[in-house]
């Protein structure tokens, strides 16, 4: 009787999550939406303590993800926010050993990924067919347009937080975070049906760009870009989170140390984070779109 249960059960949500991967359908309902609206009554609902409301709550997450808290530092949580942020075990993410990596800083899809191109916008791809340019990305200030001059013809990487993954990021060598801009936008849907629809999306969801150079003086850039349901960074360096209703100021200045692997910040639910490195830096070999990959493994390599 337990297993006929189980087989139902198991049906019945390979059935929902095949209707909810219907393109059409995924697009409309979760972008033909009031986007902010529904992100930030979603960061109010999350965060309610009600052993009930937790539960269902979970429940249904669990019903269109495959979500796995058996690397969790901690199995049981007061809310659903509390198992969005939650840490990981001390040993579940070993760092790759090679002193020329630069590791992932986060569980992640891997999207487009490739060279940054060098015509004077330093163009880079969000989907096959769709590019974007880091000055519409980071903007034109003098920070950005010297990052620009540094990065072009580097290397860059998007890594795609799923829903269910590990929410927390980290520094991919040892760095010191010099700056950050935030810049206040949209929450679309970052995955890979809505990165083939709507043009420039990056360009125009929340995100922050953070501005790093690492021990050896190679400059790194690393963009968070909010989504649908989550607009709410946290960064270890700053006292506020970055969100939707926070509204300056835009600059914010750093000097922030982080060894290997450190810990820098939080999303508060899954959305994207876009790695820029130099000429100099490349990618790891096997790194390629559609890999999927964890906190700690090796991400870019410094050219010999």
């Amino acid at each position: 009787m337990k297993t006929l249960r189980q087989n139902g059960e198991g049906f019945v949500q390979r059935q929902v999550r095949r209707f909810a991967l219907n393109e059409d359908l995924n697009f409309l309902l979760t972008n033909r939406v009031p986007r902010l609206a529904l992100t930030r009554f979603m960061g109010w609902f999350s965060r309610i303590r009600q052993p009930l409301v937790r539960d269902a709550s979970m429940a249904v997450w669990k019903t269109f993800t495959d979500l796995d808290l058996s690397d969790a530092k901690q199995q049981r949580f007061h809310s659903l926010h509390d198992c969005f942020t939650r840490e990981l075990r001390e040993d579940a993410r070993p760092l790759d050993p090679g002193a020329r990596t630069l590791v992932s800083p986060c569980d992640a899809i891997v999207g487009a990924c490739g060279r940054i191109g060098p015509e004077p916008e330093a163009g880079v791809f969000q989907a096959k067919g769709f590019p974007y340019a880091l000055r519409d990305l980071i903007g034109d200030s003098p920070r950005a347009r010297e990052a620009i001059d540094t990065l072009r013809g580097g290397s860059y990487v998007t890594l795609r937080l799923t829903s269910a993954m590990y929410h927390r990021f980290h520094a991919p060598d040892a760095l010191t975070l010099t700056h950050v801009t935030h810049f206040s936008g949209d929450t679309w849907n970052v995955n890979p049906i809505a990165l083939a629809r709507v043009e420039k999306l990056f360009c125009r969801n929340e995100r922050a760009a953070l501005y790093a150079r690492l021990n050896d003086g190679t400059p790194l850039l690393l963009v968070p870009v909010a989504a649908i349901l989550v607009a709410s960074l946290r960064l270890r360096a700053l006292p506020l989170p970055l969100n939707t209703r926070y509204r300056g100021p835009d600059e914010l200045p750093c000097d922030t140390p982080y060894a290997r692997g450190e810990e820098m910040g939080h999303f508060e639910h899954g959305s994207t984070i876009l790695v820029f490195a130099p000429p100099g830096v490349s990618l790891a070999p096997g790194v390629q779109a559609g890999l999927r990959i964890r906190m700690g493994q090796a991400l870019l390599r410094r050219d010999a």
